[in-house]
């Protein structure tokens, strides 16, 4: 699509070759199905780069290096939705180059293991526009470790302006879910799902404390779809916090590599196969953000 039909039909070459076309860049679909972290990483390059500074949506899951990082930065000076679910960036690259970014108004940071306070304070102090942040935990990377409201703190203390805040996962404390209340008074959506140290036993207090904040959790109480969760679905036990797996046996032996079709990747034509799809709007802040059922 990028490559052949440009060279046989003139109007698309002169359009896709121009910045408008790239103003929104939504390939999170397609990456979390990239196998090799080179070709992710040039299709973001080849992309931003015709987006020729303009650049205002990118979604892309997966990035697994500060190099890749570091390019969006440099080239995204306009951008104000960024989503990097899964995305296996530092704190340090976070710090060297979020200056950058600081017309941010919707960040997706869920899922990526390296990150901690450090990234979210300097996030904080940066995007002052920040509404909308996603930083969810995948239940199996928390299950059963200690209380930590470091990162907590910090959404606290340096993002007042926040509207959507979704925490779902952490270990976090009943005292910093409540100071993340008080210090961000335009709060309208807390998700706390899975959030098992916190205990609101009274919601009338929250209700007549916080009136304009619907908040979720610490219960779940949703059935989430498995493509969203390493295909593993499952429901919340309200009498424990742990989870209703049920792990499949190492030994159990499946064939299912008549599903996948490896000479999609052989050759050159591993880009050329790609399918974009355009959107209008901003899909990523509409109601029930990744992977969640849809808000109030």
């Amino acid at each position: 699509m990028l490559t052949v039909i440009p060279m046989v039909c003139k109007s698309w070459g002169k359009a896709v070759m121009g910045p408008y076309c790239w103003q929104e860049i939504d390939i999170e679909e397609w990456s979390e199905r990239c196998p090799e972290p080179q070709h992710l990483d040039r299709m973001i390059q080849m992309l931003i780069s015709r987006s020729c500074g303009s650049l205002r949506k990118l979604c892309v899951a997966g990035l697994k290096n500060d190099v890749i990082f570091s390019f969006i930065a440099e080239h995204s000076n306009s951008l104000q939705t960024l989503s990097l679910p899964r995305s296996e960036i530092s704190d340090s690259i976070v710090e060297q180059t979020i200056g950058r970014l600081s017309h941010i108004t919707f960040l997706d940071l869920s899922y990526c293991g390296k990150i901690s306070f450090r990234a979210l304070e300097v996030i904080g102090k940066n995007c002052k526009l920040l509404v909308k942040l996603f930083r969810n935990m995948h239940p199996v990377d928390t299950v059963g470790m200690p209380i930590a409201d470091d990162e907590a703190n910090a959404i606290a203390g340096t993002m007042p302006r926040l509207k959507h805040l979704e925490l779902a996962y952490h270990v976090i404390s009943t005292q910093s879910a409540l100071q993340i209340l008080k210090n961000c008074p335009e709060l309208e959506l807390l998700d706390l799902r899975g959030c098992w140290g916190v205990k609101i036993d009274d919601e009338k207090y929250l209700e007549k404390k916080f009136p304009k904040v619907k908040v979720l959790g610490p219960l779940v109480e949703d059935f989430y779809e498995g493509n969203e969760w390493d295909d593993n679905s499952f429901y919340s036990d309200a009498s424990s916090e742990y989870l209703a797996w049920e792990f499949v046996d190492d030994d159990e032996d499946f064939d299912d590599e008549e599903d996948f079709d490896d000479d999609m990747w052989d050759g050159d034509g591993r880009l050329e196969q790609l399918e974009l799809r355009f959107y209008q709007g901003n899909e990523h802040e509409t109601e029930g953000g990744f992977g969640w059922p849809p808000s109030p």
